[in-house]
């Protein structure tokens, strides 16, 4: 294992690790400079990628493509869109009757993806991309007019790449939650992420390292897709998983997988 991913004696704490701290400094920095350790490169396609400035791609950290279940027309909803690369990748993809929302909390990130949307404005030919600052368990979270950040039933796919893993696991059920309240009938979900086939220790899930790079904050595999079969959600599959672990840590294997689902219509 890459000794940039791996746990070191200076991040270990015996007391309980705050988890958002830990991701907002450890993105704050990817913001400025590019990290190779966050996360698996993935290839996209390259002429989706080219009305998109280089920084915004070198400082996207995913581990895998949930773009690829978006359609022509979509409200599509990016939780935690770091530096924008999947949200504009889905503004092409939607066109311009569609829709794109991201979501992120950090204000390093949110200020380089903004930055950016002018720029592939005017490079595809129409503006269909807003980014929203906000945490991605509480969708719900409410404005002075006390409108939530994204509307009930007014997104037809939620996609995320890499940043589940990264949620406090108490605000696990609210995030999900939200998922299933801001999502149509027959809205689908495109989740990749970073599952693991044994449980992580507390020792583990406390190394600010490993939490913050997407290793001990992900879900067992199989409780992933039952969390999301038990909002209503049906066809609920791996569209895709890697067979070779991404990662080994203390014979935990690590392994990126999309996963696809859909509500029912009405």
């Amino acid at each position: 294992m890459s000794s940039c991913c791996g746990p070191t004696p200076s991040s270990l704490d015996p007391s309980s690790l705050d988890q958002t701290q830990a991701v907002e400094d450890r993105y704050g920095a990817a913001a400025a400079e590019q990290e190779a350790c966050l996360c698996t490169p993935v290839a996209f396609d390259p002429s989706l990628l080219k009305p998109i400035p280089q920084d915004v791609v070198d400082r996207d950290y995913g581990c895998g493509d949930p773009t690829r279940w978006v359609r022509s027309g979509d409200a599509v909803l990016d939780l935690g869109s770091g530096s924008g690369k999947n949200a504009f990748i889905c503004a092409q993809v939607v066109g311009a009757t569609g829709q794109v929302i991201g979501v992120d909390r950090n204000a390093d990130m949110l200020a380089l993806s903004r930055s950016a949307a002018p720029v592939v404005a005017e490079r595809i030919g129409y503006a269909n991309v807003g980014f929203l600052e906000g945490a991605i368990e509480a969708l719900d979270a409410t404005n002075a007019q006390g409108e939530p950040l994204v509307a009930d039933s007014s997104i037809d796919v939620v996609l995320s790449n890499c940043v589940l893993n990264l949620v406090n696991p108490s605000a696990r059920q609210q995030l999900l939650q939200n998922i299933r309240r801001v999502l149509r009938p027959a809205g689908r979900v495109a989740i990749s992420d970073i599952v693991c086939d044994r449980s992580v220790p507390m020792a583990l899930q406390q190394d600010a390292e490993l939490w913050s790079g997407c290793i001990s904050g992900a879900w067992l595999e199989e409780a992933f897709l039952e969390d999301f079969r038990a909002l209503g959600f049906e066809q609920v599959q791996y569209a895709e998983r890697s067979e070779t672990p991404w990662r080994v840590v203390e014979g935990i294997e690590f392994r990126a997988v999309t996963l696809t689902g859909a509500l029912p219509n009405g």
